[in-house]
C-alpha cells in the first residue's frame, strides 16, 4: 500500500479531506521494523510522529535496578509517540517502545505537522482524544501497580485484554503482573470455580462479564 492509502485506514485521520491527506502524505515515510526492534527509548527526543500501521508494540521502563517494568500495549492503527506538548517542535519519550511482532510504521515529520495541521486546528481534537487514552492506560498502571490485589490484576486483564492474555505463556503473563506464576494458576482456578470464566486447552474465555468487572471495579 502506499503511503496515502495507510493514512486514509487510519481513523485518526479520518476526518481530513483528500488534499489534507495528499499534504500528510508529502511529509510522511514508512518503515519496517523486525521484532524486538526497539522503535525509541525514553528520555529521548524525536523528531516524528509515529503511528503503528500493522504489528504490535509494547511500552516500558527501566527501574534503577535494570528491571523491566511493563506498561501498555500498542496495537494497530495507533500512535506510537507520547504527547505531552503541542507547542513544541520535538517530542520527548516516556518509555521505550519495542515491537513484539514484524511491524510497520507511518513516521511524520512532527515540526511540520505541527505547523501545517495542529495550528491551522486541524486533528486537535484527536490529538485531544490521544492525550486523555495515554492517561487512561497510565490510570489502568497505577491500579495495577499499587491498588489491586492479584484477583483483580488477573481480572482485569482477562476483562480488558483477552486475546493478548491467550496470546502470552502464562510465565510472561505473571511477570507483567508482577505476580508468582502458581498465584495466577490460583488465581484462574478461582475464577473459574466460581464459574465466572472457563479454560479450555490453555484458552480462557469469559462466562460473566458482569462479575468479571465487578471483581476488579470493586476496587477502584
Amino acid at each position: 500500500m502506499s503511503i496515502k492509502e495507510n493514512i486514509a485506514d487510519i481513523d485518526f485521520f479520518s476526518s481530513l479531506n483528500e488534499e489534507q491527506i495528499d499534504l500528510l502524505s508529502s511529509i510522511s515515510t514508512l518503515h519496517s521494523y523486525s521484532k524486538e526492534y526497539i522503535i525509541h527509548y525514553e528520555k529521548k527526543e524525536c523528531d516524528n510522529l509515529l503511528f503503528l500501521i500493522n504489528g504490535l508494540a509494547k511500552a516500558y521502563k527501566i527501574d534503577k535496578h535494570d528491571n523491566e517494568i511493563f506498561l501498555y500495549y500498542i496495537y494497530k492503527n495507533s500512535l506510537l509517540s507520547e504527547i505531552s506538548d503541542i507547542k513544541s517542535d520535538t517530542l520527548l519519550s516516556f518509555s521505550n517502545i519495542e515491537t513484539l511482532d514484524e511491524s510497520h510504521v507511518l513516521s511524520i515529520n512532527y515540526q511540520k505537522f505541527n505547523k501545517y495541521f495542529l495550528k491551522n486546528n486541524l486533528l486537535c481534537l484527536e490529538f485531544a482524544n490521544e492525550v486523555i487514552q495515554r492517561s487512561q492506560q497510565l490510570q489502568t498502571l497505577v491500579n495495577r501497580e499499587f491498588i489491586f490485589d492479584s484477583v483483580a490484576k488477573v481480572a482485569m486483564m482477562i476483562s480488558t485484554d483477552l486475546d493478548m492474555f491467550n496470546k502470552l505463556k502464562r510465565h510472561d503473563i505473571a511477570l507483567i503482573l508482577h505476580i508468582q506464576p502458581a498465584t495466577l494458576s490460583r488465581v484462574l482456578n478461582r475464577l473459574k470455580r466460581n464459574k465466572i470464566i472457563d479454560i479450555m486447552q490453555g484458552k480462557v474465555t469469559i462466562i460473566d462479564h458482569l462479575a468479571l468487572e465487578t471483581v476488579y471495579k470493586g476496587l477502584i
